[in-house]
Order: C-alpha cells, then sequence, then structure tokens
C-alpha cells in the first residue's frame, strides 16, 4: 500500500473539498493561459510558414512578370539603331525634299503595323519632327518641336536615351527610345520610337493581383491598376517635383503617394503592407520588389496575404487545440480520480477513527481496497505489456513493406538483363545441337557479364533506396546508347527496327555513369517499343542535342499516347498501365538522372510521346 504523508492521513473530507476547489481553480487558469499562448505561438508559426510560402510563389510570379516585361522591351530598342542607319532616313533629313519626307513617312508607317511600337518619327537637329509614322492622322506629331524632350536632348549628346512620358500631343503614357543620327559633317536628327504597354497592364490585370513598375524616382510608369499610374512610392522631395514639373514628364498628374501604408519589412525586397485598391477596401498584401535588368525600374509585386495568413493561422490553431485539449482533459481526469482518491483515503480514516472498535470490518475494507489496487496495478502492467506488442508490430510491419518496395525495385530492375540471358541461353542451346561451339562460347560469355550486370544492378538499386549518389565522370553519350541497345536486342528481337537512333559524335560526353545512365535509356527504349507493339509503321526516334553546358537527349514515338490519369502523376511509384508493370521505371530514371544534376521532360498526346533527359556537358566550367 502507498505511503502518504501524516498531514494527508489527518486531513478531513471537508478540508479536502476546500483544497479540491482551490486546486480546479489553479488548474482552469493554468490550462487557459497554456492554451492562450499555445494559441498565440501557433498563430506566429502558422502566419510566418505562409508569408514564407507567399515569398516564394510570388518571387516566383514577380520574376516571370519581369522577364515578360524585359521581352516586351526588347524589339522595339533595335528599331532606332536600324534607322539611324537607314538611307532614307538619311536623304529625308539632309534633303528635306517633299518626296523623300513623303517615302520616310511611308516607311514608319509601314514598320509600325509591322512591330509592338506605338509611333515611329524622326526629328532635325532642332527638336522639329519631319516625319511620323501617324503622319496621316490628325494627332500627327509631324511640325512638333520635341527639343525640351529628355530623349531629344540625351541622345543628340551622348547618341542614344530612354525617357518614359506622358505624350504631348497623343496624352497617352509611354516609353520613347531615341538614337541619334549622324552624318559625313556631323548630327543630322534624332529616330525616336514609343512603346506603350496596354496589353502588357492588361495582361497583368486579369491575374488580379496589383502590379506596377515604378523609376528612380519612385514614379509609377507601367501598372494594373489604372488609377495608380502617375502616383508615387515614396513623397517626392520639392526639388524633384520641380525639375519633373518643369519637364512636363507627366503632364499635369498629382504625384502623390500610393495608398499603400503601414509597411512592416521582412527583409530588403519584402514587405507586408496595407492597400486600398479600387472597388475593396483596405486589405492586407505581401509586397515583392525587384529590380528590372537593363533599366533603372523596380517591379513590385502585391500578393494579398490577409485571407491565406488567417487560414493558416485557423488551421494551425485548430491542430493545436487537437493535441491540447485531449492532454488538458487528460491531466484533468488524472486531478480527479487523484482528488477521488484523496477523498476515499480521507473518508476510510474518518471512519476508522469512529469505529476503532470493529477492527475486523476496518480490515477487511482495507484488505478490499488493497486487493482492488493490485486488480488495477494487474490492469496497467497487461495493457503495457499489449502496447509493447502492439509497437513491435508496428515496427516489423513497417520494416516489410519497406523490404517489399525493394525487393519489387530489384525485380524490375533485373528483369531486363534476365530476359537477355534467357535469350542467350536459348541461342547458345541451338549453337550447341548445331556443333558451333564458339558461337555458344560468345552466348555463355555474355551471359556471365550479364549476371555481373544483375549484381551491379542490384547494388545500384539498394544506393537509389538509400537516396545514395554515383560519382559523376565523363560517359560518352554514343556509348551509352549503344549500350542500352545491346541490352534490348535479344528481349525485342525483330522490333528494333523501329529504333530510328541519330548517334552523336564521338567525343560529346556527359557528367554521370555509364551503368545508370543506360537503366533510364533501357527503360524508356522499352516503354517506347511496348507502347508501339502491334502498329504499322511504329518509329522511335532517338537525337542528341547540345546547347552551352546542356546536352539533351530525346526519345519520342508515334504510338497511342499516355492516358491523361497516368500522365499526371507518372514519376509516382507503382503508377502504370501495364498489367504486368510496377511503375517503377520512370521513378528510377527521374532519381538517376537528378542525381548527376539533370531533369526530365515529357509530352505525350496522340500523335505519340516524347521524353527529353536533359544532363549536365562533361568539362562544363
Amino acid at each position: 500500500m502507498l505511503q502518504r504523508p501524516a498531514a494527508a492521513l489527518a486531513s478531513t473530507p471537508e478540508l479536502l473539498a476546500g483544497r479540491a476547489q482551490r486546486a480546479w481553480l489553479l488548474f482552469t487558469a493554468v490550462a487557459m493561459a497554456i492554451i492562450a499562448a499555445a494559441l498565440y505561438g501557433a498563430g506566429l508559426y502558422g502566419r510566418s510558414t505562409e508569408i514564407e510560402a507567399l515569398t516564394t510563389q510570388g518571387r516566383t510570379d514577380a520574376n516571370l512578370k519581369v522577364a515578360l516585361l524585359r521581352a516586351v522591351l526588347e524589339n522595339p530598342r533595335a528599331l532606332p539603331l536600324l534607322l539611324s542607319e537607314d538611307q532614307q532616313v538619311h536623304d529625308a533629313l539632309t534633303q528635306r525634299s517633299p518626296a523623300s519626307i513623303d517615302m520616310l513617312n511611308r516607311k514608319l508607317e509601314g514598320l509600325v503595323s509591322g512591330t509592338k511600337a506605338s509611333v515611329l518619327y524622326v526629328t532635325g537637329t532642332d527638336g522639329f519632327a519631319i516625319a511620323s509614322s501617324n503622319w496621316r492622322e490628325p494627332v500627327s506629331f509631324v511640325g512638333s518641336d520635341y527639343s525640351f524632350r529628355a530623349y531629344f536632348s540625351g541622345a543628340m549628346q551622348t547618341g542614344t536615351a530612354e525617357y518614359f512620358a506622358l505624350g504631348n500631343v497623343s496624352k497617352r503614357p509611354g516609353l520613347y527610345i531615341s538614337r541619334r543620327v549622324d552624318g559625313a559633317s556631323g548630327p543630322l536628327g534624332v529616330v525616336v520610337v514609343k512603346m506603350e504597354f496596354d496589353q502588357l497592364e492588361a495582361d497583368w490585370h486579369e491575374a488580379n493581383r496589383p502590379a506596377f513598375v515604378s523609376d528612380a524616382h519612385g514614379v509609377v510608369l507601367i501598372t494594373s491598376v489604372p488609377s495608380w499610374r502617375f502616383l508615387t512610392t515614396e513623397p517626392l522631395s520639392r526639388p524633384v517635383l520641380a525639375e519633373i514639373r518643369a519637364s512636363q514628364q507627366f503632364g499635369d498628374a498629382p504625384l502623390v503617394p500610393l495608398p499603400i501604408t503601414r509597411p512592416e519589412a521582412l527583409s530588403s525586397d519584402v514587405a507586408l503592407v496595407h492597400a486600398l485598391t479600387p472597388g475593396s477596401s483596405d486589405a492586407e498584401y505581401l509586397r515583392l520588389s525587384t529590380a528590372v535588368p537593363s533599366t533603372s525600374w523596380r517591379l513590385d509585386y502585391l500578393v494579398p496575404a490577409e485571407a491565406p495568413i488567417a487560414a493558416a493561422q485557423r488551421e494551425m490553431r485548430l491542430l493545436v487545440l487537437g493535441v491540447l485539449v485531449p492532454l488538458i482533459a487528460l491531466a484533468a481526469y488524472l486531478l480527479w480520480r487523484r482528488q477521488s482518491a484523496q477523498m476515499r483515503i480521507a473518508a476510510e480514516q474518518a471512519a476508522r477513527a469512529e469505529l476503532e472498535r470493529r477492527v475486523v470490518e476496518r480490515t477487511q475494507d482495507l484488505s478490499r481496497a488493497r486487493d482492488r489496487l493490485q486488480a488495477e496495478i494487474a490492469d496497467h502492467r497487461s495493457t503495457e505489456a499489449k502496447l509493447q506488442v502492439m509497437q513491435q508490430e508496428l515496427v516489423q510491419a513497417n520494416r516489410l513493406a519497406t523490404l517489399g518496395q525493394v525487393a519489387a525495385g530489384v525485380a524490375h530492375e533485373i528483369n531486363q538483363p534476365v530476359a537477355t540471358i534467357r535469350a542467350y541461353a536459348d541461342n547458345a542451346r541451338v549453337f550447341l545441337e548445331r556443333k558451333q561451339s564458339a558461337s555458344a562460347e560468345e552466348n555463355l560469355g555474355a551471359i556471365a557479364a550479364l549476371t555481373e550486370r544483375i549484381g551491379t544492378i542490384t547494388e545500384e538499386l539498394k544506393a537509389f533506396a538509400r537516396k545514395g549518389r554515383t560519382a559523376a565522370e565523363p560517359v560518352e553519350l554514343r556509348s551509352v546508347i549503344e549500350g542500352a541497345v545491346v541490352l534490348l536486342r535479344s528481349r525485342f528481337a525483330g522490333r528494333l527496327d523501329a529504333l530510328a537512333i541519330t548517334p552523336p559524335p564521338p567525343a560529346l560526353k556527359v557528367m554521370g555513369n555509364r551503368l545508370r545512365l543506360e537503366q533510364v535509356l533501357i527503360n524508356l527504349f522499352q516503354n517506347a517499343l511496348e507502347a508501339l507493339d502491334g502498329r504499322d509503321g511504329a518509329r522511335v526516334e532517338v537525337a542528341a542535342a547540345e546547347k552551352d553546358d546542356d546536352v539533351t537527349l530525346t526519345v519520342s514515338d508515334n504510338g497511342p499516347g499516355i492516358p491523361p490519369a497516368i500522365l499526371k502523376s507518372l514519376f509516382t511509384p507503382f503508377n502504370t498501365s501495364k498489367e504486368k508493370g510496377l511503375g517503377l521505371g520512370l521513378v528510377i530514371s527521374k532519381d538517376i538522372v537528378a542525381d548527376y544534376g539533370g531533369h526530365i521532360e515529357v509530352t505525350s498526346g496522340d500523335q505519340g510521346t516524347r521524353f527529353t533527359i536533359h544532363l549536365s556537358k562533361a568539362g562544363a566550367a
């Protein structure tokens, strides 16, 4: 029987009831404090993890937008350079005859219709436009004075300039790209191309996530929110504001700060802000800022963060409650049980004091209490033993599942050389019957080599199961292809004619391991040949190409294609459309290629399937 302090033994049921009430009050206060702290911590953790996820996705989207903006900028930049060397431009600037200017007007008009430029025009050294692509329109630039524009003065001084401004005739914003036209005796004039970003802004607007590009002063130039154009990311200083007003760069735009407040910096280019967008109330966004290469601009991208962060916090708090509530309930149960035991002991002590003369009855009560306690102890021990047995069974089941996956992978990978061994053995038997010992001996040698190959494959698959990597070394791509074809020759006798291989140059080498790369090609060749089984005009094309530090090897067939349900999870283990397939070949192939810094792409349709393997070129810096 457990020994208890004398003070506890002397406690009465009334004293224990008072202590129990105070204990429950303290327990409730501690439990509420723990729950509050846990919910607060879960909210912080859910917020940080969701912000990290939003940042990662937002950076990817922002980089795509920057790439699209650069692509839009590149084409028009070449036009001023080409036109500055054009003979018709030189003739119009030197002769100034109506015929030469008319020819230049028509040429500029034709160039605009075939490019993404908004307008093309040519000015003299005095800044007056002598020809323009919009010469037929009421808002023609011909005859307008642009000498006050920075893109004109910049081109005259340095030879070229870029300047974003509001058109003083068209009243439409755009980027002006200018280049000086030089003659034998000095400058003749300036060629200017204006490009507008309406389509780009429309594409950004469809994403329903605010994005804008600002210049070195922080003035918004390009934006998916039209009402934000020519607002500023920060308040402008008086000298800068006066300079912009004097240049008429943005007309009479107010140049006031954007409705973006309460920034909380997370890093140098990421912050949490509150923004007020048209048609909606103030909301929290994740603001990502990145520079636009080849310009002085910056792109800011706002990712809605309020709803995702709230959802992540709610989910994390529910998870914490799901863990804490059962634990607190268990603690409450144990406290209640302890208090019940103390109350029972106190009641027994009081009864014993009152019934000293009933020693025998008291002894019997204590014996029964002891028996119950021993029974509880026995039950606890039995339960503990059962839990240990169940844990051991779970460990053993997990071990068997892992061994089953490894065994399935080994069976799949050695199936190809085993099939080849069988074919060589059958051929050797025929050679022996025909007394062709030399051929039989050659087949037996091949069988011995393939058995070594099986051992090597087993070791490689063990390494794959451990997520290990074989050291990469320069390997001839041609020898890898030839090795894979040799292993498939016996199994697909009569069907290898469908392989149309364009051999790569002998000097072309990639980084990897020949054995493991052969495994990849064997899987792809086998899948393609099996997909073409019984089809007329079956063809599997294999070709390699090199570009910079990258080597691509394509395996394409004209089969029926991969079903969409299989294609979506093509590289998932045990995903296969074959009746006897294990669905491990492509998984192993993908992992082998990834071990050497490459990757596999696949496209499939009714006209066939194409696998593209990207590998690192050997000797690349």
